[in-house]
């Protein structure tokens, strides 16, 4: 029995985030139910697509959910998505939203039908305005530290981060507030903005302090590690290579699988100071930097990573993300997260089981993407107990929707 086994989420979403968020549930063994229009919502053919239009994006953040189609324009679409996400049971009364509609799909509305409804909606802003992950990050200033060194223009992460990290939280969020539930039988409004996430997180990470206290704002610093060493090296091959000095056994193994420690106590005497400490090894990164250029420069990486591997050394050779998964099988191939799936109309290719392992519970396999609508039938008769003549009038005025729908099957 998986982790999460019998929770039931509903899940009305768009783009990253709260997508992200169902997917992981849906990956520790909860049934969750993605309602879509019938055409598809705004991300049903986001980028990459295939030249068929099928959206590896979207297959790639529904993964073993259900989907419903129906036709939120008219008053009986929009009470079906309420009878679903209100349905009775103690483990249903869940649901996980980026798309609030006041006046239907807001908690005030749907917990009339369900005090006990817990809801988690993720804004974009905390006033309840527009916002994703390139405007968020942006307007608090990390492109701004992001390039070349001395590089003046803003760099934008094709990372979207925030998205992830509001993604985790809309799932920490709704586990919290279930606890709760359990523990004194009260529903939960649960909102929260990604603006808010971002904005927290450059504070933990002591960004705001920095900027307030400090007069003179952090530079762009290329590759480099900030606040310790971390560099990048082109290496006699033409590859190129990232290395950690973070800690001191990161340092010390660095300094001595290059062969740099006459040089590097020299530059200390000259410098005055001791570059075991972080601090002294960031403000004298470029003086480093010179000294193991030629190292590297003179070197093949396959000519010194079997020792860097025996020695523990934290560093990576540079990827585009074709080459790690055809040359990193121990990440890819050889690990027993990922599962060869094959998507209906896309393709057979290594899919992620979730990465988290609990030893009371079993690791689900990942399960393919829905078509949409594939549960329509399922979910109205099994989570709304209707009957095969109601589902059918439904389908016959244009309600609801499902690639599988059999009219003579309904009609018998």
């Amino acid at each position: 029995m998986s982790i999460l086994s019998g929770m039931r989420v509903v899940e009305g979403s768009a783009f990253v985030a709260v997508p992200l968020a169902g997917m992981q549930l849906a990956q520790m063994g909860a049934e969750v139910i993605r309602f879509d229009r019938l055409g598809g919502g705004l991300d049903y053919g986001r980028l990459p697509v295939l030249p068929n239009g099928q959206s590896m994006f979207w297959a790639g953040l529904n993964k073993g959910k259900k989907s419903i189609a129906v036709n939120m324009k008219t008053d009986e679409g929009r009470e079906l998505i309420t009878r679903i996400i209100t349905a009775p049971g103690p483990d249903a009364g869940l649901f996980i939203t980026n798309l609030r509609v006041r006046g239907w799909m807001d908690h005030e509305t749907l917990s009339q039908h369900r005090d006990d409804l817990i809801s988690v909606t993720l804004t974009g802003d905390r006033h309840g305005g527009p916002a994703v992950d390139y405007t968020v990050n942006p307007a608090l200033g990390i492109p701004d530290i992001t390039g070349p060194e001395g590089y003046q223009d803003p760099v934008a992460n094709a990372l979207p981060a925030w998205d992830c990290m509001a993604g985790n939280m809309v799932v920490s969020s709704l586990l919290a507030a279930e606890r709760h539930r359990l523990r004194y039988g009260q529903g939960q409004a649960v909102e929260f903005a990604l603006k808010d996430v971002a904005a927290a997180t450059i504070g933990h990470l002591g960004m705001i302090a920095e900027a307030t206290l400090i007069d003179q704002p952090r530079q762009k610093a290329g590759n480099a590690l900030f606040g310790a060493y971390g560099q990048d090296f082109v290496c006699a091959c033409g590859g190129r290579v990232m290395v950690i000095g973070l800690t001191d056994r990161q340092w010390n193994g660095l300094v001595k699988a290059t062969q740099s420690e006459a040089a590097i106590i020299d530059l200390e005497a000259s410098l005055g100071v001791s570059l075991q400490a972080e601090e002294h090894r960031w403000t004298h990164r470029a003086k480093i930097t010179a000294i193991l250029t030629p190292w590297f420069a003179a070197h093949r990486i396959d000519e010194f990573q079997d020792k860097f591997n025996k020695m523990s050394l934290t560093w990576s050779r540079f990827n585009s993300v074709k080459q790690a998964i055809a040359t990193d099988t121990d990440q890819f191939a050889d690990n027993p997260m990922f599962h060869h799936m094959m998507q209906p109309g896309i393709g057979s290719y290594l899919v992620p089981a979730h990465p988290v392992s609990f030893d009371q519970a079993p690791t689900l396999a990942p399960r393919i993407a829905p078509a949409l609508g594939q549960h329509t039938e399922e979910i109205l008769h099994q989570t709304l107990q209707m009957t095969t003549g109601e589902m059918g009038k439904l389908f016959d005025r244009g309600i609801v929707a499902s690639p599988t729908f059999n009219r003579d099957r309904f009609a018998a």
